[in-house]
């Protein structure tokens, strides 16, 4: 048996992005004496934080009134949007949907934001730990969470312990929050221990693309938001573009695809290579140059999809609960209000218990409920889902009904079921070449030597039911290439892991039409390094 260190306090964050800061900063505002710890697996903070990422500011501002004065990071103000339909070839400006509308916010770097928050937590006294990722939830007796285990440092590819190996320290704490972003391995551990999720609709996803672009002088419009949908996506998949310009002639640049789709043959990455080279984004690109990089996974589920968000010392919050209003395409203001909100609610109450409640009872929740049924209406084709988003914002979410989502891996059609439509790709003369060379961009680190934190269960259905089946999807959903079919010396097709690829964006995860790949966090302070994402 490891015998590993303890540390006590009252309040554990597990993941350092605005849900857990905004969740650590209010708890310190209201108990100045309380000690309070916050881990984040990256290796420093802002490092795995990525996000479209355009910021409604009055939950920010209500937590820090004084923000922008002190705030170092970029900020631009959001002066014009735009909403197109796009075919091959051509560009239509469509009339703006209500929730798209951003007067008023402010064009933000997640990875700078969340980097400033830590400085402003760490200022107040909270105790923070980068590098350290949470690996296991820890019970007492009675089975209410007491805190979580921190992943073993110094592991050989084996499992075995190498010669720097570190057993994980065992953070003790009166109250547990989990905020560790989308699909985290806590909350999934959680939700399927506390039956999180019992009568409620299934989870789902979408894939995120982004990259910042350094352009020539004079193309760049500060404070325009672009927005698109069409192509290159079918009819039958959820998805579009958004394009943000930036100060200093830059252009954040980004692709959403619904993880919801059926076609097995469908690549995400290679859709947003080709949205690239439409003739109108082509020209705004070429002869500019990517800075950085990355991919994450956005909770799309909403209201119907939220599990509930407390258990015997626990909360889920921010996107580990699925706070994000997809059809605003925001989720930072949610994930700030859901950590302040649980800040909140265990000063006055004292206990976890009736925070599910009070969340959707409080803006954040009637936020999710009045766009609950616009996800879910795109899944009859683009323009049923418009019509269907009209009612559903002319009504203001009124309608007396709502939609059931269902879970991606689910919907994922086999070779013969589906005929994949002609997609007519375009040739490509933008970065990056391949997924490969897109995972440069982000700057990722992993220790070759350390075990394989993306746990396969059955690797023979990969060469086997699922090459027959589906040709090995993962091959095609995954964003970095970490999954790869190869054949040994003896002409047998296996499945190969590129661990070190990985860029966490947890896809695999969920689009896995078998249900056997788990992603687990790796050695602390693995994986990407966002530069101003």
């Amino acid at each position: 048996m490891t015998e590993r260190e303890q540390m006590q306090y009252d309040y554990l964050v597990a993941g350092a992005g605005p849900a857990g800061l905004a969740s650590a900063i209010r708890l310190k505002q209201l108990q100045p004496d309380a000690a309070i710890c916050v881990l984040e697996k990256a290796a420093s903070l802002g490092a795995h934080s990525i996000s479209g990422a355009v910021l409604e500011p009055g939950p920010l501002n209500a937590l820090l009134p004084d923000w922008r004065n002190n705030y170092p990071g970029m900020v631009v103000v959001a002066v014009e949007d735009e909403f197109r339909y796009l075919t091959r070839r051509k560009s239509y400006r469509l009339p703006l949907p209500p929730p798209m509308r951003n007067h008023g916010n402010l064009i933000v770097s997640l990875s700078q934001l969340t980097a400033w928050l830590g400085s402003q937590a760490e200022t107040l006294g909270i105790d923070i730990f980068p590098g350290f990722a949470a690996s296991l939830p820890l019970y007492n007796e009675q089975g209410s969470v007491i805190g979580v285990q921190i992943g073993d440092m110094g592991l050989n590819a084996d499992g075995t312990e190498g010669a720097n190996y570190s057993p994980g320290v065992e953070i003790i704490a009166g109250t547990t929050l989990v905020a560790e972003g989308c699909r985290g391995s806590l909350a999934k551990q959680l939700i399927q221990r506390f039956k999180l999720d019992a009568d409620k609709s299934p989870p789902t996803f979408g894939l995120g693309f982004k990259e910042l672009w350094q352009l020539p002088p004079g193309r760049v419009k500060p404070g325009l938001i672009q927005h698109s949908a069409g192509w290159p996506l079918d009819s039958k998949t959820y998805g579009g573009s958004f394009l943000y310009h930036l100060d200093n002639d830059r252009v954040y640049l980004g692709f959403v695809v619904g993880l919801d789709y059926q076609d097995p043959r469908f690549t995400p990455f290679e859709a947003f290579q080709q949205f690239k080279h439409h003739p109108s984004i082509h020209g705004l690109l070429e002869g500019g140059e990517i800075l950085s990089a990355g991919a994450r996974t956005i909770a799309a589920g909403g209201w119907q999809s939220l599990p509930k968000m407390e258990m015997p010392g626990a909360l889920l919050i921010g996107d580990s609960a699925g706070t994000l209003n997809v059809a605003k395409i925001k989720g930072i203001h949610q994930a700030i209000r859901s950590g302040v909100a649980a800040a909140e609610h265990l000063v006055t109450q004292g206990s976890t218990a009736g925070f599910d409640s009070y969340w959707r009872k409080s803006a954040g929740g009637s936020e999710l409920f009045k766009v609950r049924n616009i996800k879910p209406g795109f899944k009859h084709g683009f323009w049923a889902g418009l019509v269907n988003g009209a009612l559903e914002t002319f009504t203001d979410g009124r309608t007396p009904w709502t939609l059931q989502n269902h879970a991606d891996a689910t919907q994922l059609k086999t070779l013969t079921d589906y005929t994949s439509p002609e997609r007519h790709w375009l040739e490509r003369d933008l970065p990056p070449r391949d997924r490969l060379s897109s995972v440069f961009f982000a700057n990722n680190a992993h220790e070759e030597s350390q075990p394989v934190h993306l746990k396969v269960s059955d690797t023979t259905i990969c060469a086997t039911k699922c090459a027959n089946e589906f040709g090995n999807p993962c091959e095609r959903f995954c964003p970095a290439g970490v999954y790869e079919m190869v054949t040994d010396d003896s002409g047998n097709r296996q499945l190969q892991i590129n661990a070190a690829n990985c860029v966490h964006c947890k896809a695999c995860d969920i689009k896995d039409p078998y249900g056997i790949i788990t992603w687990t966090p790796p050695e602390g302070g693995s994986g990407p390094n966002y530069q101003d994402l």
